[in-house]
């Protein structure tokens, strides 16, 4: 595994670069995107999306918009949204 200092948000498209091509990618976060603000949030959405159109993601999170565990994927290109199920505040 390897370790990368920095902002998420703005490193993404450049780690997403360095995954060689025949690997999903998976971008898992909980309860931190309610510490971003909302123009972030969207640019990472973006920039998910971005990655999406060329590549297979899955996209595991909560606290971004709701409460709700949130898996969007992106399999040839087509986004694909289900909400997994409820968490509390605190992940649980």
């Amino acid at each position: 595994m390897k370790l990368i200092e920095g902002d998420g948000v703005a490193l993404l498209l450049d780690v997403a670069k360095q995954v060689p091509k025949d690997t999903a990618i998976c971008i898992f976060h909980t309860h931190v995107a309610n510490q971003i603000s909302e123009d972030l949030k969207y640019e990472l959405i973006e920039k998910i999306k971005m990655i999406g159109s060329t590549r297979e993601v899955f996209h595991v999170y909560n606290n971004m918009w709701d409460r709700k565990l949130h898996l969007d994927y992106f399999i040839d290109g087509v986004e694909h949204k289900v909400t997994i199920g409820d968490t509390d505040g605190h992940c649980r």
